[in-house]
């Protein structure tokens, strides 16, 4: 069995901005009250005709250059998104043909905003057996274009994104690896968040359009309650299969999809805030794109370093949820 390391990182927000000003404008709310209740100030929108692959080509480019490796050197592709490019084919294989991958395998993970995660851990299980040695890891989401602005449950919180991690073979005695990984379902709550229409349960017709299906639906205040019971759930079993206590962690990575929700799963746990890599105030809740967002920005700005042990954890829609520990 090998092991996985972490070999680069990169991120992309859209330059187009949607401030909390902005939305007053749109819905009955203020910039007071959502700062208060989520945290968030702003979030970043695709512009006119740019794709969620588009978004995932420029967060790819920058991880590639980070790890010092081109396009040549990826042998597979894992996309995580609920908001691709289209139904059919996977997002994934328009990010291989922007890449110039030649035949690599691709394909999308619809975990919603634990999709960076979960593609993240089948990514070190394929590297682990020795299937791949290098895989490209995505997460990135168009959001907005599935957001009512007239609804205020939703619109205040959700923006666009991506992020991306190029995930390879550690070489022998390399102790900054991924160390394990944690998956949950709770299908009894997956009616907490939906986008209802443009599945086969719901194909998109007139009527569909004209009740809102194709907009996301979201009951907040259960969404909460079940975010900070799974993700501490997930980071418990964490921490107890590798032994290791909270004080031991350099860097808490969470979902970013309300600052309330990060701040009370760290006070379950005893991390400080200045231990939770916190940036949900300038993007939003970019679903799959949080993550990988995060670490990528906290690792530019010196915050993460290498051989530091680093906890990820998220939950999303389905209800999923999952944690990572990694020694970067």
């Amino acid at each position: 069995m090998y092991q996985t390391r972490i070999a680069g990182t990169g991120s992309y927000l859209p330059e187009r901005v949607l401030t909390n000003f902005d939305l007053e404008k749109l819905v009955d709310t203020s910039d007071q009250w959502i700062r208060e209740r989520t945290g968030i100030e702003r979030r970043h929108m695709a512009a006119p005709g740019q794709t969620t692959s588009d978004l995932a080509y420029e967060a790819s480019q920058r991880a590639l250059k980070a790890a010092n490796m081109s396009a040549d050197d990826i042998d597979m592709i894992i996309f995580g998104t609920v908001t691709g490019d289209q139904l059919m084919p996977s997002t994934a294989c328009y990010l291989q043909k922007k890449l110039g991958c030649a035949k690599t395998p691709a394909f999308d993970l619809a975990a919603a905003c634990s999709g960076f995660v979960y593609s993240l851990t089948i990514a070190e299980h394929f590297i682990r057996a020795g299937t791949y040695k290098t895989i490209l890891v995505v997460g990135a989401e168009v959001l907005h274009n599935f957001v009512n602005y007239k609804d205020r449950e939703t619109c205040i919180l959700f923006g666009d994104g991506a992020g991306a991690f190029v995930v390879t073979r550690a070489e022998k005695n390399d102790a900054n690896v991924i160390l394990s990984s944690h998956l949950m379902s709770v299908a009894s709550l997956a009616d907490l968040l939906v986008l209802p229409a443009g599945g086969s349960k719901q194909p998109i017709t007139h009527e569909i359009l004209d009740q809102g299906g194709h907009y996301m639906k979201m009951k907040g205040r259960e969404i909460f309650k079940n975010a900070v019971q799974t993700m501490s759930a997930c980071c418990e079993e964490t921490l107890k299969q590798n032994n290791v206590k909270a004080e031991d962690i350099s860097w808490l990575v969470p979902h970013q999809a309300n600052f309330r929700i990060m701040e009370a799963v760290a006070e379950r746990f005893g991390f400080p805030l200045e231990k939770v890599v916190n940036i949900v105030h300038e993007m939003g809740n970019t679903s799959a794109a949080t993550i990988p967002v995060a670490f990528d920005t906290a690792v530019r700005d010196g915050r993460i370093k290498r051989g530091q042990l680093i906890l990820l954890t998220t939950f999303g829609a389905g209800l999923t949820a999952g944690s990572m520990l990694l020694r970067y």
